[in-house]
């Protein structure tokens, strides 16, 4: 795990700070440390995107990945952003329809219900997309 973006765990549950801003020079490690929290036996990850003012297509893709390898060990993954930029991002590459987006870590955590937003989670719905085989996000236009 990067020491600047510390886990917090409440349970089985991993809180995961994210970088200020996430693009093609940090979001590998975004990544990485989203994957460790699933590989650590987490039930649920929540990146915690709350101080994120900025996410490109590499930040967007590093979270497809995650939300696929957390899938897959049967663990869940949510974002917590309030940023206008990050929400309109997620939503623009529809990845709130793979991903519940929160407007906190509190309201991430409270939510009782199923991890992806594909069951009904998107706090903040946006239009359908399907990331491509290598977890690319589908470009607008």
């Amino acid at each position: 795990m990067s020491v600047d973006r510390p886990v917090v765990w409440v349970g089985r549950v991993a809180v995961v700070k994210i970088a200020a801003e996430v693009d093609v020079s940090n979001a590998g490690q975004a990544g990485q440390d989203l994957a460790a929290a699933v590989a650590q036996d987490a039930s649920l990850v929540i990146a915690d995107m709350t101080a994120t003012t900025f996410c490109d297509s590499a930040g967007v893709t590093a979270l497809v990945r995650a939300v696929r390898t957390a899938n897959a060990s049967g663990a869940g993954l949510r974002v917590a952003t309030s940023a206008p930029a990050v929400i309109r991002v997620l939503g623009i590459t529809g990845v709130n329809r793979l991903i519940g987006i929160y407007p906190s870590v509190a309201a991430a955590m409270a939510d009782p219900g199923n991890e992806t937003a594909h069951e009904g989670l998107a706090a903040y719905p946006g239009p359908a997309g399907q990331a491509d085989q290598d977890g690319r996000a589908p470009q607008p236009g």
